[in-house]
């Protein structure tokens, strides 16, 4: 059986080639072919010796993702659906920007977090994606785009572990994807072009810190442990102490000095003044540091199964006054690929789900979970 060499980051396959017996420069030079140019046709590589390539034909192969579809927004998002087998779909999507191009990218064939607010989640989980189908999506993307374009200039200048997926509940194969991306022999994308988000799973928190320390985004959402246990189940494991005393040993090793906080505004469950104050004196009682932390209001994009509402954007504006009004630094995110279900929350692809998440799900919602009668109480019962 052959292997396929997007499995590899650099020193991966510095020892497949070893095995081979061949030098380590010989390495660099076929990882450049790979994620550099593109290449999938070791006669192509020519400046690999003849016998190599012979060797890399009956070993190895090089095997991005079947293309399922292609859907195109009007305001320049691109969505792609890949097939990852088994009756197993996943989704990554490109944002193209003034001055930058940003690709979204899955880790999971669905999710087994079940936050609320999230498409992916309702979906239920299947299983982890392999580091070669993480990195596929990169590959894919930027080749493909740069056909399209028609240039050899890097096109996806940033990428964003915000796809479907726990990207942390998936790190062994995610660690030698993150590596190759940067990597000056493949993607070249700095530290801080590349972000992991997470729903908090605070021991990975730790470890990507030495391992892998790129830009964090924590996927927030609650300014008390009961309305975080509520909207995002994993905070009942790791709670909101425990998590910002990982956000904050993390940023010994980040790129950046603060961490992200995402926050998807969800009418009357989240987005109230009292909220947008404890929000202030949370992240003020962990450290006496200006600016550790930024935040990023997200509009909610609604799917019937959530019963959640979007914030107005009224209301937005003046939950973000709140933050910014105390020094927080926070910008509201810019919907885009919402016309085609490519925005944050709906990537949902599709997914053979081998856990009783739907059920658990549906059983939230049918018993106390979604009349808006009881929604403000929830929600603000833990304030002072």
């Amino acid at each position: 059986m052959t292997v396929n060499l997007l499995d590899f980051d650099l020193e991966g396959l510095a020892g497949y080639c070893q095995q081979l017996g061949e030098k380590r420069f010989r390495a660099v030079q076929l990882f450049r072919w790979i994620h550099q140019k593109g290449a999938r046709d070791f006669d192509s590589m020519t400046d690999l010796a003849k016998s190599l390539r012979l060797k890399l034909a009956s070993n190895a192969h090089i095997k991005s993702l079947d293309l399922i579809s292609q859907h195109d927004s009007a305001d320049g998002t691109i969505k792609w659906l890949f097939d990852v087998g088994a009756g197993n779909a996943i989704e990554a999507v490109f944002i193209p920007e003034e001055g930058r191009g940003t690709l979204c990218v899955s880790s999971q064939a669905g999710c087994a977090m079940a936050c609320r607010f999230c498409s992916t989640g309702h979906q239920g989980f299947s299983r982890n994606l392999k580091t070669s189908e993480i990195l596929a999506q990169l590959w894919f993307a930027e080749h493909f785009l740069r056909q399209q374009r028609q240039t050899d200039d890097r096109v996806v200048s940033n990428v964003v572990m915000m796809g479907m997926g726990e990207p942390l509940q998936n790190y062994t194969e995610l660690i030698p994807a993150l590596r190759v991306m940067l990597d000056d022999h493949g993607y070249g994308l700095s530290r801080r072009r590349v972000t992991v988000s997470t729903s908090g799973v605070v021991p990975k928190i730790d470890a990507l810190g030495q391992d892998c320390p790129v830009a964090l985004a924590v996927s927030l959402h609650a300014s008390n442990d009961t309305l975080r246990n509520y909207l995002v189940p994993l905070n009942i494991k790791y709670p909101l102490a425990d998590l910002l005393a990982a956000c904050l040993r993390y940023l010994q090793h980040a790129p950046r000095d603060f961490i992200t906080f995402e926050y998807c505004m969800l009418e009357d469950v989240n987005d109230q003044d009292a909220h947008a104050h404890e929000l202030v004196r949370l992240v003020r009682a962990q450290t006496h540091v200006d600016h550790w932390c930024k935040f990023n209001l997200i509009p909610f994009n609604p799917f019937p199964a959530s019963g959640l509402r979007r914030s107005s954007a009224q209301r937005v504006l003046a939950f973000a006054k709140i933050l910014t009004d105390a020094g927080l630094v926070t910008t509201v995110r810019k919907t885009r690929g919402d016309d085609i279900d490519a925005a944050c929350g709906q990537l949902a692809g599709d997914v053979q789900d081998r856990t009783p998440i739907s059920v658990r799900m549906a059983h939230q919602r049918l018993h106390g979970s979604t009349p808006q009668s009881s929604r403000r109480e929830r929600a603000t019962e833990s304030l002072p």
